[in-house]
């Protein structure tokens, strides 16, 4: 079982986010890899003091780079699209 703060890596603020955060009420965040939807749910609502209705989790594949010294691959990510209840919101400015 991770921790709440280990589970949460950073908000991601984005101008598709920032508008899915105004009109549906949900929120990106930037999450740990192993971290699973149940993690996730209780360090969300740990950290900020709100009701999760709903969760969708992306696992994005670190792509290939190339540098002047040769290749590099990018880390793997994984993001969680959290929608909340009705009546909460969570203040990230």
């Amino acid at each position: 079982m991770l921790h709440a703060t280990e589970v949460i890596k950073r908000p991601l603020v984005t101008e598709k986010g920032t508008f899915a955060m105004n009109e549906q009420n949900r929120y990106s965040f930037e999450v740990n890899p192993k971290a699973t939807k149940t993690d996730i749910k209780a360090a969300i609502e740990a950290i900020y003091k709100v009701k999760v209705e709903k969760i969708n989790t992306q696992v994005r594949k670190g792509v290939f780079r190339r540098m002047k010294y040769g290749l590099t691959q990018m880390p793997t990510t994984k993001t969680a699209v959290v929608r909340l209840k009705e009546g909460s919101a969570i203040e990230l400015f």
